[in-house]
């Protein structure tokens, strides 16, 4: 686990940092594809299935030994590139599915489920990514895996595992063809929310917005 692995002629595709960047990189070009919107009846099962990729990385990270930086200080990367361009079209996007219940702990007891956003989310998970892959790119490899593993932990694993659980119960309600219940008034600028305000407002617009690319028509 070599900073010269990047500047290798031929990088060793079994080399761990080089699938790790490599999927880091699909995650990164695909979900950027998407958010332009050429075809956002596909979005929710495309998303789900990058979102599922990117979580193997994570998982071979939490795997792996502690990764030490070379360096004591991170190198300064400068300005995070924007991403609000990229969270504002998924908000548009998934607007119907966007807003989501979300337990932040699941070992903290009694901890009230609290709405998130999938546009935040995977506005985050740009961030945190886009920041490792600026340090492989600039050649220091162990620092690119150093970051991903420790914002793995801090961050954005836990972002990434919730949104896909958010992505996954959208398609499972339309394969099942069970409609999600009507929920007046969701949103993240509320507090917390009570059992019985878990489900989310899509119903027959999820149906009829992403039911038929995934094979479902809506109920008539």
């Amino acid at each position: 686990m070599s900073d010269a692995t990047l500047h290798a002629t031929d990088p060793d595709p079994d080399d761990f940092a080089v699938q790790i960047a490599d999927q880091v990189e699909s995650f990164l070009v695909a979900v950027s594809e998407v958010a332009k919107g050429e075809d956002p009846d596909s979005a929710v099962p495309f998303l789900l299935l990058e979102v599922s990729q990117l979580l193997l990385a994570g998982g071979r990270l939490g795997a792996h030994e502690d990764i030490v930086p070379d360096e004591r200080y991170e190198p300064d990367l400068g300005p995070e590139p924007d991403v609000d361009e990229l969270r504002e079209r998924f908000a548009v996007m998934l607007e119907p599915i966007d807003v989501y219940s979300e337990v932040f702990d699941p070992y903290e007891p009694r901890k009230a489920p609290v709405p998130a956003r999938i546009s935040d989310d995977l506005a985050d998970l740009i961030t945190d990514l886009r920041h490792g892959m600026a340090h492989y790119r600039a050649g220091r490899t162990t620092e690119a895996l150093w970051w991903w593993q420790f914002s793995y932990f801090s961050n954005w694993g836990s972002t990434a595992s919730a949104t896909l659980r958010a992505l996954q119960s959208v398609v499972a309600h339309v394969r099942l063809n069970q409609p999600l219940a009507e929920l007046d008034g969701l949103d993240t600028d509320q507090g917390t929310m009570g059992d019985e305000t878990l489900e989310f407002e899509a119903g027959k617009v999820m149906l009829e917005e992403i039911g038929e690319p995934l094979g479902i028509r809506p109920a008539k």
